[in-house]
């Protein structure tokens, strides 16, 4: 009996260990970009259940309401007022991306470069172009451009409408830390292809959806990361559900982003 019962045990601890939702070196993320863009901004995933599968990650918020920074375990919501608000856990996400952040890769930046710049480093650092990685930097910015989203109404209009009157926010002088993922090409439609990055400010004075910056100095952390990715999907969504996401939205995606 005692062996059966053993044999019970480790029967179950196996079958829960392979019911987790996440990886201790992968990425998770709710909905697709693609939905997004085409304007699906219902949120349907709490930041409370979200922070369960990361401590580091960028998005957005319910009804589109700004850019959403995770850093070391704490959400950042930058409003298109510029201002960077502490959100409640039981505020809802209609997309995001999230990874525990375990760094592999560190490097001190000693000489300026912009964002380009920063792109070259990594994917020199990394430069399979089929591996996604995480990082940070941060340091002394002497410019960073970044925008935010107001939050919107129904019914909801594409992202690409939203963005071509964005609040675009010029900062000088200012520490900080840019956060974002390079991810392959191959998440088209899902993810964003290639760089994605958000931005905060150590006084939390600012921060939002990087558009371009100039760093003076500072501090590059990647992670390099192996599992992609659990994605959850809006439940009882009608408008995800009805929502045509055959289309090719790589030049939205382009204008939205830069």
């Amino acid at each position: 009996m005692k062996r059966v019962t053993f044999l019970s045990a480790t029967l179950a601890a196996l079958l829960l260990s392979g019911c987790q939702t996440s990886s201790p070196n992968g990425i998770t993320q709710v909905a697709t970009i693609d939905a997004l863009l085409a304007g699906v901004y219902d949120g349907h995933l709490s930041l409370m259940e979200l922070r369960r599968h990361g401590d580091f990650g960028i998005g957005t918020f319910e009804r589109l309401d700004g850019e959403m920074v995770l850093l070391d375990g704490l959400f950042y919501q930058v409003r298109a007022n510029g201002r960077v608000y502490r959100p409640p856990l039981l505020e809802r996400t209609p997309f995001a991306c999230v990874t525990p952040f375990v760094p592999d890769y560190r490097a001190s930046l000693t000489t300026p470069a912009d964002m380009q710049a920063l792109e070259r480093l990594i994917d020199a650092a990394v430069p399979e172009q089929n591996r996604f990685c995480a990082f940070r930097v941060h340091g002394y910015f002497k410019h960073v451009r970044t925008r935010s989203v107001p939050a919107q109404t129904k019914p909801y209009p594409p992202l690409s409408e939203v963005t071509r009157n964005q609040p675009v926010f010029e900062i000088d002088e200012v520490r900080g830390t840019v956060i974002g993922f390079r991810s392959p090409p191959f998440v088209k439609g899902v993810n964003v292809p290639g760089y994605h990055m958000h931005f905060l400010a150590d006084d939390l004075s600012s921060g939002g959806h990087v558009l371009a910056f100039q760093l003076t100095r500072g501090t590059l952390a990647m992670d390099t990361l192996h599992d992609w990715m659990h994605v959850f999907l809006p439940e009882g969504s009608n408008a995800f559900a009805t929502t045509d996401l055959s289309q090719d939205r790589s030049r939205e995606l382009q204008a939205v982003e830069k």
